[in-house]
C-alpha cells in the first residue's frame, strides 16, 4: 500500500503497529505459552521468567516483563538507530504488552509441535511487518537492527544466534523436550522474518514522470541514491516525459514509493529484481557517513 498524505501514512503505520501487536499476542498467549514453548528475544526471556515464577507464587503477566526490558533497550535504539525509529519501536512493544494482558491464555493447538510451528510463524509475521515499513517491535529487534548495520548479517540469522540461550535455558530449566520446540518455534519465526523483511535484496525502480528533476532531487534526498534519467515520451498519449531508473535495497523501497508519490502522485513506478551490481552501492553505515557529512 503506497500512501503520500503524511497523516495517512502515520494511521498506516499506526494501523501496522496494532496489527503486529495483536497477532505478536495471539502467538504468545493461543500457542507458545499453553504449549511451554519459548519464543525468541526479549518475548522469551520474559516467558521464561513468567513460567520459572509461577513454582514460586509469582504471576506477574509476561505482558509486564516485555515492558520492563524495552525500556532500557529503547535508550539503545535512541542513539542508534534515530529517535523516531525508537519512539515507534517502543509504542509497538508498548501495544504488545498490553494485548497480551487483555488477550486471554487459551490453548488452541492442544499440541506442542503444533503450537511451537504457528506461534514462531505468527511472532515472524508480527515482527516482519513492522521491519518492513521501518521500525520494529522493540526489544531484541533493535539490538540485531544495530548488529546488522555493524556487520551486515541478516536479521533472521542474528535472531537466531541470540537466541540459542533462550533455546539452552529452556532446556536447562525445564526439559530438553522443551527446547527442541523451541528450536522449532525460533526457527519459523526468523525464516518468517526473512521472507517479509528482505534488507538485502537489491531491487532496480523504472519511474515514468513529468517532473523528472523534482522527482529526482526527492529520491536523492530520501535514500541518496543515485538517479538516472533517460528522456522518453508516451506512445499513446505523444507527450514527452522522462525515465528514472534507481537500484535501492529492499528496505528503501517504502521509503522511495512514498517519496514518488508525494512528489508527482501520476508517476508510475516499475519494481525489477536485481540479480547483483558492481560498483559503488552504498550500505547503511556508508549512507550514515554520508548523511552526517552532507549536514556538516
Amino acid at each position: 500500500m503506497h500512501l503520500s498524505n503524511p497523516r495517512l501514512i502515520f494511521l498506516w503505520q499506526l494501523l501496522i503497529m496494532l496489527l503486529s501487536a495483536v497477532i505478536s499476542a495471539v502467538a504468545l498467549n493461543e500457542f507458545l505459552i499453553p504449549a511451554n514453548t519459548f519464543s525468541g528475544g526479549v518475548n522469551g526471556i520474559a516467558q521464561l521468567l513468567y513460567t520459572a515464577g509461577k513454582p514460586l507464587g509469582l504471576s506477574i503477566n509476561t505482558g509486564y516483563y516485555i515492558l520492563l526490558f524495552n525500556i532500557p533497550i529503547a535508550l539503545l535504539g535512541w542513539f542508534k538507530l534515530g529517535h523516531w525509529f525508537t519512539i515507534m519501536s517502543f509504542i509497538t512493544a508498548f501495544l504488545t504488552s498490553f494485548a497480551m494482558v487483555v488477550i486471554p491464555v487459551v490453548n488452541v493447538a492442544h499440541n506442542p509441535l503444533l503450537g511451537a510451528l504457528f506461534g514462531g510463524i505468527l511472532t515472524g509475521v508480527g515482527i516482519g511487518i513492522t521491519m518492513r515499513y521501518g521500525f520494529s517491535t522493540g526489544g531484541f529487534d533493535i539490538i540485531v537492527l544495530v548488529l546488522e548495520r555493524m556487520t551486515g548479517r541478516t536479521v533472521g540469522s542474528w535472531m537466531f544466534l541470540i537466541n540459542f540461550i533462550i533455546i539452552a535455558m529452556s532446556g536447562l530449566l525445564f526439559s530438553w523436550e522443551n527446547a527442541l520446540f523451541t528450536i522449532i518455534s525460533i526457527y519459523a519465526s526468523t525464516r518468517m522474518i526473512d521472507v517479509i523483511h528482505t534488507r538485502h535484496q537489491k531491487l532496480t525502480a523504472i519511474i515514468v514522470t513529468s517532473q523528472a528533476e523534482f522527482v529526482a532531487k526527492a529520491i536523492q534526498q530520501a535514500i541518496l541514491r543515485g538517479v538516472t534519467v533517460i528522456p522518453s515520451h508516451g506512445a499513446y498519449s505523444g507527450q514527452a516525459n522522462s525515465t528514472l531508473m534507481v537500484v535501492l535495497s529492499r528496505y528503501e523501497l517504502y521509503t522511495l514509493q512514498t517519496t514518488v508519490n508525494q512528489t508527482d502522485e501520476h508517476a508510475f513506478i516499475n519494481i525489477l529484481n536485481t540479480v547483483d551490481t558492481s560498483g559503488l552501492f552504498m550500505n547503511e553505515q556508508e549512507q550514515d557517513q554520508q548523511r552526517q557529512k552532507l549536514r556538516g
